[in-house]
């Protein structure tokens, strides 16, 4: 075979083989949104995506889709005079066509039934997660069927004792390192993992935020802050979120139901009209007796 030959022969292999697929299941140095649902995650996911979509663009304008550009199609026919170097190339292209397809939203292996994790790009998940849940809070209007609980997730670590307490040593700062300080709760979960205690987790987090300031203090009424953190496999997720008791512990289902209060008010809002109709004929036949009842003491009288 001559040299001309293999070199065709070799870019017929290279280009016509399966390109690298991008990360598919969760891992550290991930941002995005973790959602849990009740045995169809399919369904789930078509909702995130619907969701996300919408308030995404509320808060961050349509989504910019780019695609390969297309350049160097031309220099393919070209004659490479090192094949190493053409390897470089075409690594080096997959590479920029993958960054180019990156989706704002796109869903990875979550590692845990019934549980989906929408990764994000060029998104504060916290923000447009707390953005979602406010509306919800203030409309009640339902809009999902299957998502039960939606967390945001703004950052992700190997959920090993040591990488965790080196991460969330810095992660935290921005909300209790001197002179920032504030109430907080933590709430953490573990899927698919058992070298993680609860108790253990718990307490070495708390060591981490009053270390960071003595003046930070536990709350679990109405804290101000929720550390959440959920761990899946491998992988500890985290996110410092607000309004956690009150968006209903970021329960989808739970968030849009009327408050016990509201209940009442709009039952008595509906039947205030019913009273209104009802009073003249109720005034007439009072009136009515008071004058009977007045002749009646004249003549007795």
């Amino acid at each position: 075979m001559s040299e001309d030959s293999r070199k065709r022969s070799w870019r017929v292999r290279t280009h016509g083989a399966k390109r690298p697929r991008q990360e598919r299941a969760l891992g550290a140095g991930m941002q995005g949104v973790l959602i849990t649902c009740n045995m169809n995650a399919r369904r789930c996911t078509a909702e995130a995506y619907s969701l996300l979509g919408e308030y995404g663009e509320q808060l961050y304008g349509p989504e910019q889709l780019g695609g390969p550009d297309g350049s160097g199609s031309d220099e393919e026919e070209e004659e490479e005079d090192d094949v190493e170097a053409a390897l470089k190339k075409e690594v080096a292209e997959i590479q920029s066509s993958s960054k180019k397809r990156q989706r704002r939203f796109q869903a990875v292996d979550s590692g845990a039934n019934n549980v989906v994790f929408i990764r994000t790009h060029d998104v504060d998940p916290e923000k447009l997660v707390h953005h979602i849940l406010q509306d919800l809070h203030q409309t009640k209007k339902k809009k999902s069927r299957v998502i039960l609980r939606m967390l945001p997730v703004s950052g992700t670590c190997r959920a090993f004792p040591e990488d965790m307490e080196k991460y969330l040593s810095s992660y935290l700062e921005p909300w209790f390192k001197a002179p920032n300080h504030a109430s907080y709760q933590i709430n953490f979960k573990a899927r698919n993992s058992s070298h993680n205690k609860r108790e253990e987790v718990i307490k070495s987090l708390a060591g981490l935020v009053a270390k960071l300031n003595p003046a930070n203090k536990v709350d679990l009424t109405n804290p101000e802050l929720t550390i959440i953190v959920e761990i899946i496999k491998s992988v500890c997720c985290v996110s410092v979120v607000r309004d956690y008791m009150l968006f209903r512990k970021y329960n989808l289902q739970e968030v849009t139901k009327a408050s016990a209060n509201q209940e009442q008010g709009k039952r008595a809002a509906e039947a205030e009209p019913e009273r209104n109709e009802a009073e003249p004929e109720q005034n007439e036949s009072e009136s009515t007796q008071v004058k009977e009842g007045g002749a009646d003491a004249q003549m007795e009288g």
